[in-house]
């Protein structure tokens, strides 16, 4: 989504080496995602079930229109 959309950021921090954010988002897997702080995603999702959670979207709703 960041590639898409300026106005989106993303980072990628390895969790070995940043022990402190590991611990602070509780990072028991790879790959987790945190989105502004509130939303976990842990583990590889389909592009549509990812933006779905990222929206908090039910799984039965129309998808998001691109």
């Amino acid at each position: 989504m960041a590639r898409e959309n300026a106005l989106v950021q993303a980072s990628c921090v390895e969790a070995t080496e940043f022990m402190d954010l590991s611990r602070k988002f509780r990072v028991t897997g790879v790959p987790k995602t945190i989105v502004n702080g509130s939303i976990e995603i842990l583990g590889a999702l389909p592009e549509e079930m990812f933006v779905r959670s990222v929206l908090n979207l039910p799984e039965n709703d129309a998808p998001p229109e691109a």
